[in-house]
């Protein structure tokens, strides 16, 4: 699935911190750009960053390189949102 907006790139990421992490609707859905994730979820730690990365790749259809993971990619929601944006709607 290649997504057409941010609006489909940020309802995917949320689908990926649920199923992945195993995250409720309602706290994923309450997700806003200021949103802390790594450090501030205890579930995401660092063996299910590869998970939740793997599922970006597979849903958006997106390859992500090694060197562009860093802890500022997944320091909050619109961080990451604003990364598989840039990879995916280009």
């Amino acid at each position: 699935m290649i997504p057409e907006g941010k609006p489909e790139v940020d309802a995917t990421l949320r689908a990926i911190l649920k199923d992945v992490l195993g995250l409720s609707n309602e706290q994923v859905a309450g997700f806003d750009d200021s949103t802390p994730l790594f450090g501030a979820l205890p579930e995401l730690d660092s063996m299910a960053v590869a998970g939740v990365l793997t599922e970006i790749e597979d849903r958006l259809g997106i390859v992500i390189d090694d060197d562009e993971v860093d802890g500022e990619m997944l320091e909050t929601f619109g961080a990451l949102s604003t990364f598989a944006s840039a990879k995916a709607l280009v």
